[in-house]
């Protein structure tokens, strides 16, 4: 049985890329979704809201319908195409990458 992942990729935006970015993300979720990479459950995005208005920061969270589908999406050229077309649209910023990606697995907690 797969076994979805969740993906939290956090993007720390250049000052003048929010709306090219966010064109990009329009693309993003249904292009994974159509190559059935994703599970059904929707993709949530969110925006840094406080202070550093000048530093835009958005963070989207998804689960991969298994293990290997990260990896089958790098392999893909229509999602290659999006991810590259993100890079430049981001920058380094507080000693951290452009960009991050880490998975996670559900922890069950005794409640």
């Amino acid at each position: 049985m797969d076994t979805p992942r969740t993906v939290i990729c956090t993007f720390r935006l250049r000052n003048d890329s929010m709306t090219t970015f966010r064109e990009l993300l329009d693309r993003h979720w249904p292009a994974l979704r159509a190559l059935e990479l994703v599970t059904d459950t929707p993709e949530q995005v969110f925006v840094r809201d406080d202070e550093h208005d000048d530093s835009p920061m958005i963070v989207s969270i998804f689960e991969w319908a298994n293990e290997e589908a990260a990896e089958r999406a790098h392999d893909h050229p229509e999602i290659a195409e999006i991810w590259e077309a993100m890079e430049p649209q981001c920058e380094p910023r507080d000693g951290r990458p452009s960009m991050e990606f880490p998975h996670f697995s559900p922890l069950a907690l005794a409640r």
